[in-house]
This record gives structure tokens, C-alpha cells and sequence, in this order.
């Protein structure tokens, strides 16, 4: 079975809450700027034909038995015959109320390059009596843009009144965020100030956010700080995520000084800082390899009542290894444990190799276990390093322990080769 089958067999296997007479309405995120913009960039599928829209009393779904609908287990080798399943369990009402399994099939096959694939399972949806409501046809519309198909998005929003369906700020919102997370930056501009007029829309605080994302992803800081004053113009004020977008990008893309700026226009706005508004500040200040003043700002943030996530201890750890240490590096690292929160890959993949670079191989180790268990990629390189010091310290079983789940995780194409114990 290919990587991409067994990927694809885990989004479908997992639980579903028990059943309910009343299907679960599903209202997608608002379509702001996305935290995670699409990775993939491959090129878009041609244009194909699509079945004929049509206004006629749509067929009835079906019930899938429960058994089924609790846990899904599909046998297939192939996305044909996943996306041959998809459909079929679409038919089910509680299947298309469970957005996130939709938006897992969708970013797998884009990962994959299978375009044509997420073409048929979204445009599959369109016989389904949700189709006529703006909250489905935006999921269908955001999920093309997290897969980079903004053509395609861009036709569905076109094809709404066809589909019964009323177009508001809402769909227009997540239009843009789709050109956004497909990297169209050439279209934005022309979609805000041509759309609103000819469809008597009026773009709201989300529809102006969206647009400074676009201008900081492009670089273009001139243009995000204008936007503010067009908001000013039309009676809008902006909010966290204009200020915390703007202060991102002027912290770790231009100075920390004009960062600065934007902060004291965030305070003279009367906007209260966040944890977003302070990571921001943070990871300026780790830029400039400025610690001590981080560590105050830390301070700062938690007299504040505001409690730090995982990406605060993030750039707190990052900036410590940076600055060569080693100690603190740890200490904050174990912070993030401390206080509960969820670890990422990011901070693995910067601790772990400051660890072997400073001869802490005891905890690197650990840590390199945790990310075999967590299915995070690492470097094959530093994997050997680790075991390489195991079997110096006569650590045989755990030399041994993780190469193991170097093999079981295929997926890493990771091959450790265990040195022999008389190298000690």
C-alpha cells in the first residue's frame, strides 16, 4: 500500500460521535487570513469539464449503516478508490457535516499533487441540497484555496445564484482568503475593488484584513499601513488581527524600530495586545539577538494577565540556542511542558540538534523518540549521530529501541545503520 493510501486509510478510520436525528450544522472558520497558508505550489490542474448545474429536486440521501459511520474502514490502495468512497459516504448527512474530514482528504491529495482528484470529490458536493447554503459552498471554496486551485474557487463563487445560493460578504471573504492562501497576490486587488460594486457588496473588517496578509506575504509593508487609512475612510476601525498581522511583518521582516511604531498605533487605537501581539514583539526581539529584554517582556506579558502559548516559549528557547545556551535553552524548552501546552515540530527541530551540537545526546535521545512517535520528520544525519553516541556509552538497548522506530516509520525513508558495540 503507497504512503499516500496509508495517509489517506488513518483521515478515514477515525471516531465519529454517535448519531443524532438532526444533522450537525457545520459553520466554517471565518475566512480571515490563514495561520497556515498552503504549502503546495505546484501547478494547477487544467480546466476540465464539469456536470451541468441544475436547479431540479435533488435526490435523497441516503443513511449509512452506524457501524459504519462510527468508524470507517476503507479498503483501498489507491486515491481513485478513496475518492470512489468519499462520494459514496457523501450521500450520508452526517458524513458532509464533519468539515474537518474534508479539509484532511483535500490537503492530503494536494500534498500529493492529485488536483484532479480534490476536483471530483468538491465538485461531487454540488448535488447535495447544503450546496444552496453560503456556509457549505464556503467550505468548498476555502478547501480549493488551501489546495492552491483558485480557479476553481473563483468559478464556484461565480456559480452560486446557479446553485441557489446567496452571495454575501461572507463567500466574498473567503474568495480573497482563497487568492491569498493560492499565492494569486496579482488578483487581490483587482477581486476588492472591482466584486463589491457589481455584486452590492460591502467588505467588512475580515474582507480589509485579508488584504494587508496579502500585502505583508508580498512584501509590500507601504501598501498593508495603507489599507489602514481606507479603513479610516469607510467608517471601519481595525482590530487584534489587522495589528498583529501588520506587527508580524514589521517586526521580523523589516526593524524591530518600526515594529515599535505599530505598536504604539495599536495602543493609540485603543486595541489591547495579545499573545499574538506579544509573540510578534518576541520574535523581534530574538532577531536581534536582544534576550535580556525578551525575558522582560515575558515578565511583562504575564503581569499583564495574559498567558503565554507554545510559540512564546518558541522564540524564548530559539533565541537561547542562538545565543549558544545551553542551559537556558532547556529550561525554557521544559516550560512548555510545565504549562501544559501542546508541543511543536518546530521547537524539536532547533532543540534537538543544539543538544548533540553541545554533547547533551542523553536528552536528544528522548527527544528524537517523542518525534518518532508524534510521525515528524527529522534528519536522518542527526538520528545517527544519537545512536552513534548510545552505542559509545554502551546504551545498546536504546541504540537499538531507536532504530526500531526508525524502521517502523517507513514513511521517513530513514535507514540508521547500528554501529557496532566494539566501537565503544
Amino acid at each position: 500500500m503507497s504512503s499516500l493510501a496509508c495517509r489517506l486509510r488513518r483521515i478515514f478510520t477515525a471516531p465519529l460521535p454517535a448519531a443524532t436525528k438532526t444533522p450537525t450544522k457545520t459553520t466554517p472558520p471565518p475566512p480571515g487570513p490563514s495561520k497556515t497558508p498552503a504549502k503546495t505550489t505546484a501547478s494547477l490542474p487544467a480546466n476540465s469539464e464539469t456536470p451541468a448545474k441544475t436547479t431540479a429536486p435533488l435526490p435523497a440521501t441516503s443513511k449509512a449503516p452506524a457501524k459504519t459511520i462510527k468508524r470507517w474502514s476503507f479498503n483501498y490502495s489507491t486515491p481513485t478508490e478513496m475518492v470512489e468512497q468519499f462520494k459514496k459516504f457523501s450521500d450520508s448527512n452526517r458524513f458532509r457535516s464533519r468539515a474537518k474530514l474534508y479539509e484532511k482528504a483535500v490537503l492530503t491529495l494536494a500534498s500529493a499533487e492529485k488536483f484532479s482528484s480534490i476536483e471530483e470529490i468538491l465538485e461531487h458536493q454540488k448535488q447535495y441540497k447544503e450546496i444552496s447554503t453560503e456556509t457549505f459552498a464556503v467550505r468548498l471554496i476555502v478547501l480549493y484555496g488551501k489546495a492552491g486551485m483558485f480557479e476553481h474557487a473563483h468559478k464556484l463563487f461565480d456559480e452560486m445564484p446557479k446553485l441557489n445560493c446567496e452571495r454575501t460578504v461572507m463567500s466574498f471573504n473567503a474568495l480573497l482568503s482563497a487568492c491569498v492562501n493560492s499565492k494569486k497576490f496579482d488578483k487581490i486587488s483587482g477581486l476588492f475593488q472591482e466584486l463589491p460594486a457589481s455584486l452590492a457588496i460591502v467588505p467588512n473588517v475580515v474582507s480589509h484584513n485579508i488584504i494587508v496578509h496579502a500585502f505583508c506575504e508580498m512584501g509590500s509593508l507601504d501598501s498593508a499601513l495603507s489599507v489602514l487609512d481606507e479603513m479610516e475612510k469607510v467608517g471601519l476601525e481595525p482590530d487584534s488581527i489587522t495589528f498583529n498581522t501588520l506587527l508580524f511583518a514589521f517586526y521580523q521582516r523589516d526593524s524591530y524600530a518600526d515594529g515599535e511604531k505599530i505598536w504604539d498605533l495599536m495602543k493609540k487605537k485603543n486595541v489591547a495586545p495579545n499573545v499574538r501581539s506579544y509573540n510578534a514583539k518576541l520574535g523581534g526581539l530574538v532577531s536581534e539577538s536582544r534576550m535580556s529584554e525578551a525575558v522582560e517582556l515575558f515578565d511583562e506579558m504575564k503581569s499583564s494577565g495574559i498567558k503565554p502559548d507554545v510559540f512564546t516559549l518558541h522564540f524564548l528557547m530559539k533565541g537561547f540556542c542562538n545565543a549558544g545556551n545551553l542551559e537556558e535553552s532547556k529550561r525554557w524548552f521544559g516550560e512548555i511542558a510545565k504549562n501544559d501546552l501542546p508541543p511543536i515540530r518546530a521547537t524539536y527541530m532547533i532543540i534537538i540538534p543544539f543538544l548533540v551540537e553541545n554533547g547533551d545526546f542523553e536528552m536528544a535521545a528522548d527527544l528524537c523518540k517523542v518525534v518518532f512517535r508524534r510521525r515528524w520528520l527529522i534528519e536522518p544525519a542527526l538520528l545517527q549521530q544519537v545512536v552513534e553516541w548510545l552505542v559509545k556509552e554502551s546504551k545498546i538497548e536504546e541504540a537499538t529501541e531507536l532504530e526500531e522506530l526508525a524502521k517502523l516509520k517507513g514513511k521517513f525513508q530513514i535507514m540508521l545503520e547500528l554501529p557496532s558495540s566494539d566501537k565503544k
